[in-house]
């Protein structure tokens, strides 16, 4: 039995600190699908825009410094996704926008688009656990 010093990291620790090249490249493709997709989902309706921009930047913040930098920096997108990361939530302008866009769109496709009665209330009650989920989030500090 070899002493737990002696053996080598485990492959995704590295001496920079991220994963193996197979792996990155791989997180890189996934995080820069999943900012495409982000970015499509605040023009497309029902197409959600927070998830893939979280997942992007956890993609990123695991293989590749400058990409999860730049999306940090964006203009746009940058300070929705680090409030998140920080732990300081969603501001009450980002919360009110989210909820009204979700709610809205879900309206639309319950009334609209879906016949069945169990699915119509199955997607209100995960909406509804959404926007418990958003209100029960921080919202950061005003700066002033």
């Amino acid at each position: 039995m070899t002493d737990p010093v002696d053996r080598p990291p485990p492959r995704y620790l590295t001496a920079g600190g991220y994963l193996d090249r197979t792996a990155r490249a791989m997180l890189l493709a996934a995080g820069l699908l999943c900012t495409v997709l982000g970015a499509a989902g605040i023009v497309i309706p029902g197409l959600p825009t927070t998830p893939f921009l979280l997942l992007a930047a956890f993609c990123f913040s695991r293989s590749s410094k400058r990409f999860h930098q730049w999306l940090l920096g964006h203009r746009w997108l940058g300070p929705y996704i680090r409030n998140f990361e920080e732990g300081r939530g969603m501001t009450p302008r980002d919360k009110a926008v989210t909820l009204v866009t979700m709610w809205l769109t879900v309206g639309i496709t319950v009334v609209f688009f879906i016949p069945v009665d169990w699915a119509r209330l199955t997607i209100v009650a995960i909406c509804g656990t959404v926007t418990v989920y958003l209100l029960r989030l921080p919202s950061p500090e005003t700066d002033g």
